[in-house]
């Protein structure tokens, strides 16, 4: 539920910053598909505010799928668009992009592990790409970047532990980066986990306050 705060972000940049290309990771991969898909800004929100979401439950897989395949049907993009999986149990990382992409990959990607079952694609199973990188940089530099901008809302300490003990693929080397991170604490695990309107107003409400910060160090 983090990724609100992604959309409060896109609100701010959305006006003046257009991408050549778009990579996520997790949630961050279906607002990513959206955006791609030339969701407005406000539209975007919108899906973050719509109480649907609350459906989504660990251990109960089915909305988090049916939400998967609302959003491949409902949006095409219409720029490079990739995300990320990670195969289980070896936890090699795959980006998928292009028409290569199912909305099997939308649930995989969002598939946190223990909380949520592998997702079955051909003869493999693949979780949440987030669990290998949230901000998968790498991945944008093989579908052509030649910088980013990196949106990053999982700076938590038990995101941070998890990137040094699972160590992400980096970028090349070369590959400037202007990153964007919240400017407070989002919340608990618990509220990254759970559905809450208050919640997610007030992220989405910090998300274009820090999207608005970082405007000046993005070159347009």
């Amino acid at each position: 539920m983090f990724a609100a705060w992604e959309a409060g972000v896109w609100k701010a940049l959305s006006d003046g910053f257009h991408p050549d290309l778009i990579v996520g990771a997790s949630a961050g991969a279906w607002n990513g598909w959206a955006i791609a898909g030339e969701v407005s800004a406000d539209g975007l929100i919108a899906e973050w505010l719509d109480g649907s979401l609350a459906a989504i439950r660990i251990f109960h897989p089915e909305p988090l799928h049916q939400k998967a395949r609302e959003l491949y049907s409902r949006f095409r993009p219409a720029l490079p668009f990739g995300l990320t999986v990670v195969e289980t149990p070896r936890l090699g990382v795959r980006l998928v992009s292009g028409p290569e992409i199912t909305w099997r990959h939308m649930a995989a990607t969002c598939s946190i592990p223990v909380f949520f079952p592998p997702v079955l694609i051909g003869n493999r199973r693949y979780v949440d790409g987030g669990v290998r990188g949230a901000l998968p940089l790498w991945a944008a530099q093989e579908l052509g970047a030649t910088r980013a901008v990196a949106v990053n809302c999982l700076m938590g300490l038990p995101f941070r532990m998890l990137r040094t003990v699972l160590g992400p693929r980096p970028p090349g080397a070369g590959f400037p980066v202007a990153y964007i991170i919240p400017s407070q604490p989002l919340g608990s695990l618990r509220d990254a986990i759970y559905w809450s309107r208050p919640n997610i107003q007030r992220w989405i409400a910090l998300g274009e306050r820090d999207g608005k910060r970082a405007l000046s160090s993005i070159t347009m």
